[in-house]
């Protein structure tokens, strides 16, 4: 029975020896993650600063330059607007200007040639008249 129980200790203790060295993987890996985590951090907040900077330098003036632009942009649609609308106001006036000056002028014109128009219907009229009583006789 002592060899037996050689053989089990011998078993028990190549166990503990490989849970000890386990134990001791898992705290060296819990330490490595902790310093991985601590690099990444400082990575990402030296990234952070690096964006911040050229986000001051480079964005913040472009930005506004952009802005600018936006707002002489705006001010010219404005103006153009406007000018559109003034140049629509004025052909508007003008065309009804025409208007008026056509229909006057063709009442102008009828009242005038009226009297000629009459004149030659009534000899139009005449002539059929003395033209349909020659065929007759």
């Amino acid at each position: 029975m002592s060899g037996e129980l050689g053989t089990t200790n011998l078993l028990l203790g190549v166990m503990a020896a490989v849970s000890v060295l386990e134990a001791l993987v898992v705290i060296g890996m819990g330490i490595a993650g902790f310093m991985v985590y601590r690099k990444i951090t400082a990575l990402v907040e030296t990234g952070m600063t690096l964006a911040q900077g050229i986000e001051a330098r480079q964005v913040a003036p472009a930005m506004m330059r952009v802005n600018e632009i936006l707002d002489d942009v705006k001010d010219v649609t404005a103006k153009v607007k406007e000018e559109t609308e003034r140049v629509d106001h004025a052909i508007h006036s003008t065309i009804d200007r025409i208007d008026d000056t056509a229909v006057r002028v063709r009442s102008n014109v009828r009242a005038k040639t009226g009297a000629l128009v009459a004149f030659v219907r009534g000899v139009r009229t005449a002539v059929e008249g003395v033209l349909r009583s020659e065929v007759r006789t």
